[in-house]
């Protein structure tokens, strides 16, 4: 799960750190600010992609298929996606209520990764892969889901 790749000023191509994770992957969440289309196809070589439209994606990402809200189902698992969770003071509350059948919400905008669990719903943010702002490090995300059930959620450095 990537978010906030803000190509090409940030995504030239895939990092190597990055392909290393999705050469596993079974599909791909991008939670926008892609910022051109061709990342999406980039990243579909490794696996299917879903996305949604970031506050800097232009007519190309809406164009590939990125809408501003997904609400589907990940391997029998309700989720949710969108880019901007709103601030993070009451964002657990606020995405249980936008989105009450969802067991895992996802978000991007912030680049800072979060992961926060409460009565059974995940709302996750990979951070950025490329463009850390003030974190440590670029990160991404891995989610382990199996039967309608989420194993794991990680948030894993993929920078110095």
């Amino acid at each position: 799960m990537l978010s906030d790749t803000h190509a090409p000023r940030f995504w030239k191509r895939c990092p190597t750190a990055v392909a290393a994770h999705l050469r596993s992957a079974d599909l791909i969440l991008h939670g926008g600010d892609v910022c051109v289309a061709p990342v999406l196809d980039e990243l579909a070589q490794y696996a299917p992609v879903i996305a949604v439209c970031g506050n800097n994606d232009g007519p190309d990402v809406v164009a590939w298929g990125a809408p501003d809200v997904v609400e589907a189902e990940i391997g029998g698992l309700p989720f949710a996606m969108i880019h901007d969770s709103g601030q993070k003071t009451g964002r657990m509350a606020r995405m249980r209520r936008r989105f009450p059948a969802a067991r895992l919400v996802v978000f991007g905008h912030s680049h800072i990764p979060w992961d926060e669990q409460e009565d059974g719903v995940r709302v996750f943010n990979p951070g950025s892969p490329t463009d850390k702002w003030r974190q440590p490090q670029g990160t991404l995300g891995l989610l382990e889901i199996e039967d309608g059930v989420l194993l794991d959620a990680r948030i894993v450095p993929v920078t110095g």
